[in-house]
């Protein structure tokens, strides 16, 4: 779709390109651990002291405020610049909790909680995917009991990003007892501080541990961090994946692009070749995806399922540009940590947020209406 841009979206990208460019770290960002967290940390506080904070948060909650034109420039400028990834240790906190909390929390969380988003003060991480149950989060078996006015959590999550630096989770629990499916499930807020939490680091193929599993031995969760009510939990955790497979993953899907043109420049030497046609269809393919995120930003009335489309999307066009990459580099892609690291990264694309059989299945029944499997 094509998006007609103001005088005044301009000046607003003009500003942006050059903010971008001053301030953008030196350096790569870590993978993982501490380094990881004081990076993603620092950067954060710098587009909070600049004005960038938050783009599309409502106003009344300390964001920006701004139009989705104003959001889409700013990413366009942002991967254009070769920013830090948005799919750092921040990401849950600015793309998941934060939002989760303006649309679900009570005011005395968001008063709380929100401004030290903002401000790159916390991280989050998010504890919905529990061993044994795939991507099927209705069944998850981690349950808490009700004493006094408190929680008390028993059980285990699983893939929990940036959990072993992470000071706060949003955790899917089961607080009703012998309920099944989607009902009788909580949101609640965890202080990864609380005492009877285990967190082991998993590494994975990469050679980051940025994932983990997280035990919860008789852990005391306060009533008041509970987000939407006691049984709304599959509700809230709608809210939030309906961010993640939305809007959240913007800045991933435009810098696909970029991507892309980086790979052309890099096989300028094979053009003429098969190669050259095999990059002009991932070319038209970025193309389709970015216009796609438009669609969905501006869509009305937008429907909780069109982030499926642009997840899975996402998730297999990724794969095959990283995988044509390794193509490229041949040998050299051993020595390439850049490339190398985001293809076996790009494996877990159609594995998080939701498998890629997961996004078709909502694809085909809540979209186009087949029969449910």
């Amino acid at each position: 779709m094509q998006i007609e841009f103001t005088s005044e979206d301009e000046e607003f990208r003009a500003a942006a390109r050059t903010w971008l460019g001053e301030n953008i770290p030196a350096g790569p960002a870590p993978h993982d651990g501490p380094a990881s967290r004081a990076y993603a940390l620092d950067w954060l506080k710098r587009c909070h002291a600049g004005g960038w904070s938050g783009i599309a948060w409502p106003a009344a909650f300390g964001g920006q405020g701004l139009t989705p034109e104003r959001l889409i420039t700013w990413y366009e400028e942002y991967v254009a610049a070769r920013a830090p990834s948005v799919l750092d240790c921040s990401f849950v906190a600015v793309n998941h909790a934060g939002p989760t909390l303006i649309a679900c929390g009570s005011p005395e969380q968001q008063a709380f909680h929100l401004p030290r988003i903002l401000a790159g003060e916390v991280i989050w991480c998010q504890g919905f995917s529990e061993p044994g149950t795939g991507s099927d989060l209705a069944s998850l078996k981690t349950s808490a009991v009700v004493e006094g006015d408190e929680l008390v959590v028993n059980g285990q999550k699983i893939w929990s990003s940036f959990a072993d630096i992470a000071d706060y989770q949003e955790l899917l629990i089961r607080t009703e007892p012998g309920s099944k499916r989607h009902k009788g499930l909580s949101w609640v807020i965890c202080d990864m501080k609380t005492p009877g939490i285990t967190v082991r680091p998993i590494e994975n193929m990469a050679g980051a541990t940025h994932f983990a599993e997280v035990f919860y031995d008789d852990v005391r969760i306060p009533l008041a961090n509970v987000v939407g009510g006691l049984g709304e939990g599959w509700r809230v955790a709608m809210t939030t994946l309906g961010f993640e497979r939305r809007t959240a993953a913007m800045g991933l899907q435009l810098d696909l692009s970029i991507k892309v043109e980086d790979l052309i420049a890099m096989a300028a030497p094979l053009a003429g070749s098969a190669m050259a046609e095999r990059l002009a269809d991932l070319r038209a393919e970025a193309a389709a995806l970015r216009a796609m995120t438009y669609r969905t930003m501006f869509r009305d009335p937008a429907t909780p399922f069109d982030g499926s489309m642009m997840r899975l999307h996402f998730g297999e066009l990724a794969q095959r540009v990283y995988a044509t990459a390794m193509d490229i580099l041949g040998p050299d892609a051993l020595c390439d940590n850049r490339w190398s690291y985001d293809y076996l990264e790009a494996y877990s694309e159609t594995i998080a947020g939701g498998t890629a059989e997961i996004q078709r299945n909502i694809i085909a029944e809540r979209i186009l209406g087949l029969p449910r499997e």
